[in-house]
């Protein structure tokens, strides 16, 4: 195998996201943005 090995990272974006009652800037990876698994803060 000549070729090195290649890794696959998440899509990962600083997001303000409700966290409780409060919204906090967290690292959200998009597929979970896409896919409503998180709500963004307005």
């Amino acid at each position: 195998m000549v070729a090195t090995k290649r890794r696959f990272e998440p899509n990962l974006q600083k997001v303000r996201i409700l966290v409780g009652k409060a919204p906090k800037r967290v690292y959200v990876c998009t597929r979970c943005l896409k896919a409503g698994k998180v709500v963004k803060a307005v």
